[in-house]
Order: C-alpha cells, then sequence, then structure tokens
C-alpha cells in the first residue's frame, strides 16, 4: 500500500499511487488470461489431464499451472487494493466534509466577531426635545449611537466629533445608524437650524 502521507494522513497522491498500482495488477491478471487462451483456450478449470490420467500433451501444463497460480494471488491482491484505494478515498472525503465545516464554522465566527464590532455603541443618545431635527428624523432616548455620519466606534474620541459632523453637514442628510432595543435600527438625520439651540436638539 501507498504509505500515507506526513502525520499517517491519506493524501491524493496516495490514492493515486494506489490506482496506478490497481492498474499494474489488473494488466498482469490480463496477460495471464491471454496466456491460458494461448494455451487451446484452457481457462481456470478446465483439466490438465488427458482421458487416460497423463498430463495434457498439447498444451505446456508448467506453464497453465503457473498463470492460474499467478490470476488467483493477483486477484487477491486486487481484492486486498481495492479495498485500500475505498478506505483511502472514504479518508480523503471525510477530511473534506471536516474541511467544509470547520470552514464554515471559521466563517460563522468571524461573522459573528464582526457583528459585534459593527454593534458597538460609542454614545446614548439621553435627551431629545420635541420638534427638533433629532426629534423629526425619529431619534429617540436611549438609542445606542453605532455610526454618527463617518463617527464610529473606531474613530470617537469625544463628543466634540459629533459636533464637527454636525456643523459640516448642516442642511445636508446624515446617515445614523442605532441600537433600538437590541435591533439595528437606521436614521437619516438632517441638522439644521430650528427654534431651540443648536443644530439637533
Amino acid at each position: 500500500m501507498a504509505d500515507p502521507g506526513p502525520g499517517g494522513l491519506v493524501t491524493v497522491s496516495d490514492v493515486q499511487q494506489l490506482v496506478r498500482r490497481k492498474d499494474e495488477i489488473e494488466a498482469q491478471i490480463k496477460a495471464c488470461y491471454e496466456l491460458l487462451e494461448g494455451q487451446k483456450g484452457v481457462g481456470m478449470n478446465e483439466p490438465l489431464v488427458d482421458a487416460q490420467g497423463f498430463p495434457r500433451s498439447d498444451i505446456d501444463v508448467y506453464q497453465v499451472r503457473t498463470a492460474r497460480h499467478n490470476i488467483i494471488c493477483l486477484q487477491n491482491d486486487h481484492k486486498a487494493l481495492m479495498k485500500q484505494v475505498e478506505e483511502a478515498l472514504h479518508q480523503l472525503h471525510a477530511r473534506e466534509k471536516e474541511k467544509q465545516a470547520r470552514d464554515e464554522a471559521e466563517a460563522l465566527a468571524e461573522a459573528m466577531r464582526q457583528n459585534q464590532s459593527l454593534a458597538q455603541a460609542f454614545a446614548k443618545v439621553s435627551a431629545v426635545t420635541p420638534g427638533s431635527p433629532a426629534s423629526v428624523s425619529g431619534l429617540q432616548v436611549d438609542d445606542e449611537i453605532v455610526e454618527f455620519g463617518s463617527v464610529n466606534i473606531n474613530n470617537f474620541q469625544n463628543l466634540q466629533n459629533i459636533a464637527t459632523v454636525v456643523q459640516h453637514s448642516e442642511g445636508r442628510p446624515l446617515s445614523v445608524t442605532v441600537i433600538r432595543s437590541g435591533r439595528r435600527v437606521h436614521v437619516g438625520l438632517t441638522p439644521k437650524r430650528w427654534a431651540g439651540k443648536g443644530l439637533l436638539g
């Protein structure tokens, strides 16, 4: 049998080696059968003695015996080899499935990690003045802010960051993402002058 690769794991080249060996054995079996065919077509079971019990003189008895013996041995080898090929393919297939399951689990874990990092809030809405731009946009008290325009958990330092974004976005809609009752909610907020203080309220 082909020796398994490093760590005792069957590789594709091991399987290819086994298949090559199987092809060789099949070629040898075929050659032996052709030899029997050449000996007056005696197969595996025809008698090698004549009616009087003497070795047949029309065939090479020794050659026929050798060919028959080789066929039996080669067929046993072939059977054992086919079993090895089957087991090796089974191992490869099982490993492929295992790898697929591992890849899927890793992708899932990665998605969860990204989700968690996406969903990290850096500020919380403590008050919303009725009639203000914030109120009109649908922002609510206790909304946790995940993204405010270009500001997110990765670049937020202090509330001045938000104030800067608001001043630069007067009259233009800002994309704001909040977590509300455990769900992500997108809000379109347009900072503008109104009856109260500031551009948001």
